[in-house]
């Protein structure tokens, strides 16, 4: 008896590897790209794994101190680095300036303390979690967010940050500027919270940052940052840092 030939696919896949992480269009997507630098290897490793089971994000490589991570980032180009802050030879913090020049940095370590939060985001790290203060999918979520330039910090971050801010934003201010600045927010009529969001503007941060910082989101934060304006009499930050600072006097403009 003949037998008939195995029917074929209509369909055959193409030859290579299928490409990971399909959007919901079914277009082909490029995986986010990561940078591991921790000098625990066992850290590390968590890490990848975690990771390894989106289907968007890859890790391309993984340093064991902060010299490895900037030429391993020379190297292969990630789109994220996840950095810790205390290694050996060159540390997470010595390394920064360097690395936030060749892509966002999300520093990912057991450092609580309130200086290296402030110091980390002054030179230009886009994220500050503490092990032990997040999810996996928090931990996704936060790579992906840095990628995209939206801040991201666990609670013992924010809560240092926004103590190092209230004590320290202005180190050299004197007991006169002080007390000028607590005039001023009685002469502006400005609420407790937009003090507090005044005191941050002043710092520097984004509304992104300060959003992250007071637990709100970025909309409320535009419109404190309105409402602040609109008291002041300001149209612009450095206007409004300059007349909260006391370095402007309201009556330049027919204040008070």
């Amino acid at each position: 008896m003949h037998r008939s030939p195995a029917v074929r696919p209509r369909h055959p896949r193409p030859p290579g590897p299928p490409a990971r992480g399909p959007d919901p269009g079914g277009e082909p997507v490029t995986p986010l790209r990561v940078l591991i630098a921790d000098d625990n290897p066992v850290v590390r490793a968590g890490l990848a794994a975690l990771l390894a089971t989106t289907g968007d994000i890859e890790v391309t490589a993984q340093a064991s101190d902060g010299r490895e991570a900037l030429s391993l980032t020379r190297r292969h180009t990630p789109d994220v680095i996840l950095l810790d802050v205390r290694m050996p030879g060159v540390d997470g913090i010595s390394a920064l300036p360097h690395l936030v020049r060749l892509a966002p940095v999300l520093m990912l370590t057991y450092s609580q303390e309130s200086e290296i939060v402030r110091e980390a985001l002054l030179l230009g790290a886009g994220g500050y979690l503490v092990h032990g203060e997040f999810t996996p999918e928090d931990l996704v979520r936060a790579v992906r967010d840095v990628r995209e330039g939206r801040a991201h910090f666990t609670t013992t971050a924010a809560s240092a940050l926004l103590a190092e801010l209230r004590s320290s934003s202005q180190p050299q201010r004197t007991v006169a500027q002080s007390s000028e600045r607590m005039h001023n927010s009685v002469v502006f009529g400005l609420s407790s919270r937009e003090v507090e969001i005044m005191d941050l503007i002043a710092s520097g941060m984004s509304n992104q940052q300060i959003a992250a910082t007071c637990f709100i989101s970025e909309k409320t934060v535009k419109n404190h940052i309105n409402r602040i304006f609109a008291k002041l009499q300001s149209t612009s930050r450095s206007e409004a840092i300059a007349r909260w600072l006391g370095t402007a006097r309201p009556g330049v403009t027919g204040h008070g």
